[in-house]
């Protein structure tokens, strides 16, 4: 039996701490922001487009040997990017709290960017960080708690949140607030590594690369990634809307009548209709704006523009990506292209990678929106969708990862990896039945009031949970779980046999391309085929990841059997 010492149990414990730090901001730039978006009013397809505020985790890899190359002064080269980053996403947090989404939609964009960037950034020194401190034993225990803590924080942010949102059953704070008590905690996270952390042992050098060099091929990539954005933003958005306005001209509008202001006083009547739609307690606010909109006149959406604006992005990305390579190849940014040559010059490398693509996509392309279906889509509180989604939901997650693990050690890697895949298809059944079929179509249960943590966590009244709504997210979330579970045993046997650490970092940001791509398109298929019809498009959408794991299984079954050779750490 294994006897922990206690700086082993410091080294665990930090490790723990520093899941937490990790987990935290996932959810402040994706679900926990969709659900401020959605109750800001802002319009499905931005929230879809929104999603690719993400895009940073999926490029991490591009700049994750600068921070093996570089130490910052008096820190060290863990600790020091550990809190660099860290007071980074605290500044960050704070400043995305001081914006409005509906009112400067770009501004909350941007600072919407910056937290995936210095969360992504963070999590390069987190795993290494762990690769560095934790002994050959300590490994397994370390992966386990860093998990879990990382999905604790995500029910902070991510569950605990929208029960502070919810102006009825919560506690009614405002989502600028409750940023900025994230912004604090990130902070505390901040002291955390800057006072307890364990130090790396002395052995752990920097690589002897030519510094200079790498930073010029580093800043010449920015570079080119900023004159890609600026081509997309002024040239490319133009050019496309003009196309498609031309191909699809917008159905022209009715004349504008001259509305009757007859009666200036009687405008007051429609207030009491947002006070007494008490059934449907998240679609008050948002549907009293629509109501304003139509009494001041008929102003339709034009759907080419949604259209307009995903093809923008997704194409402004696909044309930057080769830039960015032959820019790095130009200005001999050699840690980075020996980092890609290694990787591509193994066998089956393209199936791989697709298979590492594709395998999730369905998952990611339902969950891109599950936020915005809850609550505008079924009008659910922002207080049951904050209890079922993101906090059963998260432990159920935990839970499926756990017996996800149980069941890999007698079903293997590739049979697990199958099994799993088909469950999580399965899954978003779940919310195609909850589309179809309605709220409260198997009935519910009430939750009582409560009040926990000096009312720091509070529940003002007895909230109905919608057991339909319980069962497809239960359902999701342990099969996300299991194959979650599956998943990441994939990449860490791919990366224990042929892969460093940088490798890692490529392929966990090239895992991270369906959670951050889908989001555009998911964005304009609501309003377009009706949120039945998208759940099967989610289901569709994850069949050429189990194809392509069927056509790999023999390259998959070939992991299970690790070489003798291929040792972990020198």
């Amino acid at each position: 039996m294994q006897k922990w010492s206690l700086a082993s149990c410091r080294r665990l414990f930090a490790i723990a701490v520093l899941g937490f730090a990790s987990g935290l901001p996932l959810a402040l730039t994706g679900q926990a922001m969709q659900a401020w978006l959605t109750t800001d009013c802002v319009d499905i397809a931005a929230i879809g487009l929104l999603s690719m505020v993400g895009l940073p985790y999926t490029f991490k890899f591009l700049w994750a040997p600068l921070m093996d190359r570089f130490e910052p002064p008096l820190l060290g080269r863990r600790r020091g990017w550990l809190i660099i980053t860290q007071l980074g996403l605290a500044a960050a947090l704070y400043l995305m709290s001081m914006q409005s989404p509906k009112v400067g939609t770009q501004a909350f964009a941007l600072c919407a960017v910056l937290i995936a960037f210095l969360s992504a950034s963070q999590d390069i020194v987190l795993d290494a960080y762990r690769t560095d401190v934790l002994t050959q034993d300590e490994r397994g225990m370390g992966a386990s708690l860093a998990i879990a803590t990382y999905r604790l924080a995500m029910i902070l942010s991510g569950g605990i949140a929208l029960l502070w949102a919810d102006p009825v059953s919560g506690n009614g704070w405002s989502w600028s607030y409750i940023y900025g008590i994230m912004a604090i905690i990130m902070l505390g996270m901040a002291g955390f590594s800057a006072l307890m952390l364990p130090s790396v042992p002395r052995n752990q050098r920097a690589p002897d690369s030519q510094a200079s060099q790498d930073l010029i091929g580093f800043l010449a990539v920015i570079a080119v990634v900023i004159a890609g954005y600026q081509f997309t933003d002024k040239l490319l958005s133009k050019g496309i809307n003009s196309v498609l306005n031309q191909a699809f001209p917008p159905a022209a509008t009715a004349p504008a009548v001259t509305p009757t202001v007859t009666t200036p006083p009687a405008a007051p009547v429609a207030k009491p209709t947002a006070t007494t739609t008490t059934p449907d307690k998240a679609a008050t606010v948002c549907d009293v704006k629509k109501d304003d909109k139509k009494a001041a006149g008929p102003k339709k959406d034009n759907p080419v523009k949604k259209w307009a604006d995903m093809l923008t992005v997704l194409l402004g990305v696909l044309l930057t990506l080769p830039l960015v390579y032959f820019a790095a190849r130009i200005s001999r940014f050699e840690t980075l292209n020996r980092s890609l040559g290694a990787y591509f010059s193994q066998e089956s490398a393209y199936a791989i990678l697709a298979l590492i693509i594709l395998y999730k996509l369905g998952d990611a392309f339902a969950g891109s929106l599950t936020t915005p279906f809850l609550l505008k889509g079924m009008s659910f509180g922002q207080a049951e969708v904050g209890l079922v989604n993101k906090i059963f939901g998260i432990w159920l997650t935990i839970g499926g990862a756990l017996l996800g693990g149980a069941l890999m050690l007698r079903m293997g890697l590739y049979r697990a990896l199958m099994v799993f895949g088909v469950l999580q298809l399965l899954s978003n059944f779940g919310f195609y039945a909850l589309a179809i079929l309605g709220k409260g179509a198997w009935g519910s249960f009430e939750v009582p009031a409560f009040s926990l943590f000096w009312g720091g966590i509070t529940l003002k009244e007895a909230t109905q949970l919608d057991y339909l709504l319980l069962s497809a997210v239960g359902f999701e979330n342990i099969t996300g779980g299991m194959g979650t579970a599956a998943f990441l045993a994939f990449l860490m046997a791919l990366c224990n046999q042929r892969f460093s650490a940088t490798q890692f970092a490529l392929l966990s940001a090239f895992a991270a391309i369906g959670r951050v791509w889908v989001g555009p398109v998911a964005g304009v298929l609501p309003d377009s085929i009706g949120w039945d019809h998208f759940f099967i498009v989610s289901v569709v959408m994850a069949v050429p990841g189990l194809l392509m794991l069927l056509k790999l299984r023999g390259q998959v079954r070939q992991l299970e059997t690790p070489k003798l050779s291929g040792a972990l750490d020198d």
